[in-house]
């Protein structure tokens, strides 16, 4: 339990807040001076530690995948220095099997000394785009074990009393594919840390260490409390619900379950995993370290005001069936931990928004990455090239307002869109299209936000290939109290010289490609809140006027009939009559749509009778789809989150 503050008000509050903008300094030293394309675009954090490890302060754009993670790394390393760490030092780790996320996120921990002991810790993350593994970018979905996905850093010393050490470096930056920006990662990682440090010093020569070493534990015990208060202002009770990975590709057809039971009683949130699948054959498994960040990052939300730190995890607990997908062990593969990451951010979203309804909110699209990698042939010298790209997409409607559009995921909302100006200069990929994807927000009386659909073609390129890791092509994103789903994720791919196009989907690796090759992925939007048949038409008519929404979903989705006067002037106008008429029509039949036998669904759709879009919203099945081939495992699952989420909803209005 906490204890209760002896800092005075004041000195307190301005300690507090310089730990913060300590760390927010340390990613800035960072941005400026980093050389990876991708960590310039945010996927990076950076903490502050207490003397013990424990993580005592985040900056303000810090991304929530690595937030809860941090300390257990720090720990690690101190562990395995114990007794041997120097003004000076600065150790590089990466191992998720110690609390980490994934070979990608490489951390480099620097002891803050003053008078002979260490009183704190600094920590920069930052997303190497490469850390080898069998295919550019370091992203196999068909690995099975680690082998595959890259070089494993335990605790090591990169910096030894102030010197670099090279050969260290070089040896790991020797087994990637672009050693020359690691090695400068690695000099912005440690010179951000020592910013930190030098920011801790200076507090310290203001107030004196014994200050400063009470605030490191006070700003945590004051965050403990906090959070402990307004847990305990709850009521006791226990919430559960389950999301799915969308398959593992080593086994049969049918979803993957992440279960979840939420327990509030007293002051502390209990989180149970049991029931949840066993791990599977692929990338998509979560080492203990990011399941537990998972959890605190969707619970954060609920209490954004808060600053985030060790003491808010305290005001938690979770139980995690070993060897499952959310506990995986050495050597299981875990690079694509994000998927189980986004489903159990998502999971602990609907419960909470059950306990905090004022704060609802639906389920967000999930983040994907795309990964192309080849020699530049724009270039005498053929450089290997890195194109490391994910798309913005659409969260979930709220209770009172719509879901944000084309926004960075829930997995790190500080992370940026990538600009296609950067994207264009740095590899040999035109960019052809980015544009929002209409229909692909979920219907709701608040929709979801909407997604974007973005197309790129190779240019001058050799040896390249392509890989992907997506989910929700068949967990497709929710929609919650009477809402209704987005749109499938998935990514299609057009070769030179043909008319054909082939759906690769969202779960494949090391394709080839050759110049000339398009291809092209939407996101999906978010899901929808509420009952869509009680979004005000006014609403739906704007959307529409804005491209979010068809005229023809208009009138599927929400039941509003829509005049077209002049589409290119954006001139449109509501039939009362008709929206009266046909929103009485699906009030009546929507019940019997979501039961209609599947096999008859897919048979409509494969006649083109219906389009994916009916199958999905009016229907709840799942189908295959490239080729329209029923899923009837996948679809018993989609209909029973759709009868509870969406379903039981209307019939209860």
């Amino acid at each position: 339990m906490a204890s209760e503050q002896t800092l005075d008000p004041v000195t307190f509050e301005v300690l507090k807040n310089s730990f913060i903008t300590s760390v927010d300094q340390m990613g800035e030293q960072v941005l400026r001076t980093c050389y990876s394309f991708v960590i310039y675009n945010h996927d990076f954090s950076s903490a502050l530690h207490d003397a013990d490890g424990e993580c005592a302060a985040q900056g303000n754009q810090d991304i929530a995948v690595h937030v809860g993670t941090l300390h257990f790394t720090c720990k690690d390393v101190m562990r395995a220095f114990e007794g041997d760490m120097h003004d000076g030092d600065v150790f590089a780790i990466n191992d998720p099997y110690a609390g980490g996320t994934h070979f990608s996120d490489v951390r480099l921990i620097r002891p803050i000394f003053s008078g002979g002991e260490i009183i704190a810790y600094a920590q920069s993350n930052g997303h190497w785009s490469d850390m080898g593994g069998s295919v550019p970018g370091s992203f196999d979905v068909t690995a099975r074990d680690m082998f595959r996905e890259g070089l494993r850093i335990t605790p090591v010393r990169l910096y030894d009393k102030g010197v670099f050490r090279r050969d260290v470096a070089n040896m790991i930056a020797s087994n990637t594919r672009d050693p020359a920006s690691i090695i400068g990662d690695i000099q912005a990682q440690a010179q951000g840390t020592a910013v930190c440090a030098r920011e801790i010093l200076r507090l310290v020569e203001k107030y004196g260490r014994e200050t400063v070493k009470t605030g490191l534990a006070e700003v945590q015990d004051y965050v403990e409390r906090a959070v402990r208060q307004r847990i305990a202002a709850l009521p006791d009770g226990t919430w559960e619900t389950v999301d799915y990975i969308d398959r593992d590709p080593a086994g049969g057809e049918g979803m993957i379950p992440i279960r979840i039971k939420m327990t509030i009683r007293g002051d502390k949130a209990y989180y149970d995993f049991s029931g949840s699948h066993p791990t599977i054959a692929s990338i998509y498994n979560s080492a203990f370290g990011a399941t537990f960040s998972a959890v605190a990052a969707g619970m954060k939300t609920f209490f954004p005001d808060l600053p985030l730190n060790s003491g808010f995890y305290r005001a938690f607990e979770l139980t995690v069936p070993e060897g499952s997908i959310v506990d995986a062990k050495w050597p299981v593969a875990v690079t694509g931990f994000l998927m189980p990451f986004e489903k159990i951010m998502n999971s602990i979203y609907e419960m909470w928004s059950e306990l905090m309804p004022e704060r609802a909110l639906a389920c967000t699209f999930n983040l994907e990455y795309l990964l192309t990698g080849g020699r530049d042939a724009r270039s005498p010298d053929k450089p290997i090239f890195m194109f490391y790209d994910w798309l913005p997409g659409g969260w979930g409607g709220r209770n009172g307002k719509d879901g944000a559009n084309v926004t960075t995921s829930c997995f790190g909302t500080g992370m940026m869109a990538q600009p296609i100006e950067g994207q264009e200069r740095t590899t040999p990929i035109l960019m052809t299209e980015c544009q929002i994807q209409t229909d692909s927000a979920g219907p709701g009386e608040w929709r979801g936000g909407v997604g974007v659909l973005k197309g790129s073609k190779m240019l001058q390129s050799e040896d390249t290939v392509i890989s992907y890791i997506c989910d929700r092509e068949r967990a497709i994103v929710w929609g919650i109290e009477g809402g209704l789903p987005s749109i499938p994720h998935g990514l299609t791919l057009k070769r030179v010289g043909t008319d054909e196009t082939v759906r690769l989907g969202t779960i494949f690796s090391d394709v080839s490609l050759k110049e000339g090759d398009h291809f092209w992925r939407p996101t999906g939007g978010g899901g929808g809140f509420g009952d869509p048949l009680k979004r005000d038409p006014a609403h739906v008519l704007e959307d529409v006027v804005d491209d979010y929404v068809s005229v023809e979903r208009a009138a599927k989705d929400y039941g509003v009939v829509i005049r077209t006067i002049d589409a290119e002037l954006c001139e449109y106008e509501i039939d009362e009559a008709g929206t009266q008429a046909l929103r009485a029509e699906i009030a009546k039949s929507r019940v019997e749509w979501a039961r209609e036998d599947p096999e008859a669904v897919a048979g409509r759709f494969q006649a083109g009778e219906i389009d994916m879009m009916d199958v999905i919203r009016r229907h709840a099945v799942i189908l295959h789809w490239g080729t329209g081939e029923l899923l009837p495992e996948s679809t018993r699952q989609f209909r029973e989150s759709f009868e509870r989420r969406s379903v039981a909803k209307w019939a209860a209005a």
